[in-house]
């Protein structure tokens, strides 16, 4: 079973069986997070040591956490991922052992894919998981008899309490092949002929193996073209109908589930016919209230995303600042010492500070998933976002858009009608991301006192949900003009599972955040380090006539420290590339700092702090400010005010909030849509839009 004392497995379920959290309790913090190959589908892996009960000695045990799938027939390339591990042997993922993750509360629903995949002959053991659920209603299996039926192990769990788990594990080490191998649907009975020459042609042992490749065999991207054109001559040869038979057998196979569910479950005499759940829902997914209740949630989330944070942030700041004015003590003056101090560590510390904010805003967003209460959104949403050319399924991107565009626009896979997935593609973006957190976090903090208040509302998080739903609008505003530009004839339908409410898993809740935290400081930082040194370098170096110039010019005048500094700067390469694109910007109120920033922020929308960050600190002796101080300082050289007046912040922000200020975002849309085509429609859309914006606000306030 084992490959070289090793053993695979792969955990696979439905959406919201609790797949996820059992992948925490099995590997903890011990996981990756990358791709499968060639495609952008996350492949997360964790491993474990299982200790022998007799012989203590301790098996490696990989898992991969599937992404989730009602059935093994993919319509997403998500669920394409499943089918391509678990029906393709020679895939490098292929598991020893299959655990599928059913919800015990919805053992109909759930069983489809489990007998779908137990029909594979495959080693598998059934995780009957929230047990608590139904012990609770007062509902009974007879486990014993669900196994012998099965024909694989069945052990109960509860994942988030990990309870059970000691017995999972043990039950890796003894899985025995299926002692009942009687399909539950007589598969070879549907198409014999073409079954047996598919067995013949890649020897698969499984009948319904071979069905399933009749079926999806163009998904699987391990065969060769030579074995995809002898399927194709077989299918061709019996005339085989994949969707015809597919329908015939889902149909054979939940009467079958059916008969297995009588048997197996005692259900008692007084039911409740109104539980928890349904008393919830009646106020959550009310047309009028659950608006209201959605609404106060975004709100008291960015209240506290701001509050919360704050103490943190100032701690970091000023470690920040000392660990700045140490390195500069401890170096002697020159070129290392302004590079660590001015370009690394002033464009690490830009960034760093929102760490905070960002895992508050991702511990929101966990813990909204987690308790089932997407789910409702998504419900309630559908009939609004309907009239926009979209629907309830877009919902989960664009609130996903929230954190990041990039898993936000691959989440749109799982919308089954084109039209309304690259309208969601095309607005996706719009929504405020996590990486647009720190510009607005600096520009508000800026422009509005941290005590001010609208009642006993801090007003910095009001501005801050105001720019959130800015974001939201204009992108149901664009796909309503899509939805009469975009023609297709295709029809769209919503289906969307309720999952029972839940407390959050605070275990991962807190892999989530670790995780998110994780790749948004080694992501972005290796990008920050990178342009924070490259931008070092061109703004402490110029044409050495004319830095000398500046020295003769200035050598004897009062204060010369600061004004040579600021001329070098100015007159630098980095000056010059600034001072380029100056006659475009400046009527949107920026200057060419601002516009080096705007270059460089493409790269990630975060690096923009990082930059200005890096800007304000070559040539400045003071490396105790903070950027935020550093930029109320500056002062205008035309008028000697303060530069970062209301109207150059709310011009700044309003172009962040809708310019496509984001190359990985592009990349991906590209890939996701197969061509350059929509990624150049919705680059030059978005950034006409944060332009115009930009220069209305600016022309209006100033």
């Amino acid at each position: 079973m084992a490959k070289s004392n090793k053993i695979t497995v792969a955990l696979i379920g439905n959406p919201n069986s609790g797949k996820t959290t059992l992948f925490n309790a099995l590997t903890g913090l011990n996981q990756k997070v990358g791709n499968f190959p060639g495609i952008t589908v996350d492949k997360k892996v964790g491993a474990c040591q299982i200790s022998q009960l007799a012989s203590k000695n301790k098996i490696d045990t990989e898992f991969i956490d599937l992404p989730g799938t009602y059935s093994l027939y993919p319509k997403s390339m998500d669920e394409s991922i499943s089918f391509q591990v678990l029906c393709d042997p020679k895939n490098e993922h292929h598991p020893d052992v299959n655990i599928i993750i059913v919800d015990a509360s919805n053992l109909k629903r759930s069983l489809c894919l489990a007998t779908q995949v137990i029909d594979l002959n495959t080693p598998c053991i059934l995780a009957l998981n929230m047990m608590d659920l139904i012990e609770n209603d007062g509902v009974k299996i007879y486990l014993k008899l669900l196994e012998e039926k099965l024909g694989v192990a069945v052990v109960p769990i509860n994942a988030r309490k990990k309870i059970g788990i000691g017995n999972l594990k043990q039950a890796i080490l003894n899985v025995k092949e299926r002692e009942n191998k009687n399909s539950f649907v007589d598969i070879k009975n549907l198409c014999p002929n073409l079954i047996e020459d598919i067995q013949k042609l890649l020897n698969k042992a499984s009948d319904y193996n071979a069905f399933q490749i009749a079926c999806n065999y163009k998904t699987i991207t391990d065969f060769s073209k030579q074995d995809k054109g002898k399927l194709d001559n077989i299918i061709s040869k019996h005339k085989f109908i994949a969707k015809r038979l597919q329908a015939t057998e889902t149909v054979r196979r939940y009467k079958a589930i059916d008969q297995l569910l009588e048997e197996c479950i005692e259900y008692p005499e007084n039911s409740k016919n109104n539980s928890l759940t349904q008393k919830l829902d009646n106020i959550l997914t009310h047309p009028i209230y659950g608006f209201a209740i959605f609404l106060g949630v975004l709100f008291l989330i960015f209240q506290a995303v701001f509050s919360w944070s704050e103490y943190p942030m100032e701690i970091i700041d000023n470690s920040i600042s000392q660990l700045s004015q140490f390195v500069t003590n401890s170096l002697p003056e020159g070129a290392l010492n302004s590079l660590i101090v001015d370009g690394i560590i002033a464009g690490l510390g830009g960034i760093v500070i929102f760490v905070p904010q960002i895992a508050f805003l991702f511990a929101f967003i966990a813990i909204l998933e987690d308790t089932g209460y997407m789910s409702r959104v998504s419900f309630i949403t559908d009939k609004l976002l309907r009239g926009f050319g979209l629907s309830g399924r877009s919902i989960i991107p664009l609130l996903s858009g929230a954190a990041c565009a990039i898993p936000a626009v691959m989440s749109a896979r799982t919308i089954p009608n084109w039209k309304e997935r690259i309208i969601t593609i095309m607005v996706v973006p719009l929504m405020s991301c996590a990486a647009r957190l720190p510009v607005y976090t600096l520009l508000i903090s800026m422009m509005i006192p941290a005590e001010q208040k609208w009642f006993i509302f801090n007003l910095q998080g009001l501005t801050m949900m105001g720019f959130y739903l800015i974001g939201f609008i204009s992108a149901i505003l664009i796909a309503w003009l899509m939805k009469y530009i975009i023609k297709s004839k295709e029809r769209s339908y919503f289906v969307m599972e309720m999952p029972t409410y839940k407390t959050p898993d605070w275990r991962t809740v807190f892999y989530t955040i670790i995780e998110k935290v994780k790749v948004f400081l080694i992501d972005a930082g290796k990008i920050i380090i990178a342009i924070s040194i490259v931008l070092w370098a061109l703004s402490s170096y110029g044409p050495a006539s004319k830095f000398d110039e500046i020295e003769r010019k200035h050598q004897n005048t009062e204060n010369a420290e600061v004004i040579i500094a600021s001329e070098k700067l100015e007159s630098s390469y980095a000056g010059i590339i600034g001072k380029s694109i100056e006659p475009v910007i400046a009527p949107l109120g920026f200057d060419w700092r601002i516009g080096i920033s705007l270059i460089t922020s493409f790269a990630a929308r975060e690096v923009f702090v990082g930059t200005m960050s890096t800007i304000y600190s070559v040539g400045d002796a003071d490396n105790t400010k903070s950027i935020r101080e550093k930029l109320m300082s500056h002062k205008n050289p035309d008028t000697g005010e303060a530069f970062f007046t209301p109207a150059v912040a709310l011009s700044l922000m309003l172009f962040y909030a809708f310019a496509m200020q984001c190359m990985s975002t592009l990349a991906i849309v590209f890939r996701e849509t197969n061509g350059w085509k929509w990624p150049v429609i919705q680059f030059v859309y978005m950034s006409a839009l944060a332009y115009l914006a930009s220069f209305i606000a600016y022309q209006l306030l100033s």
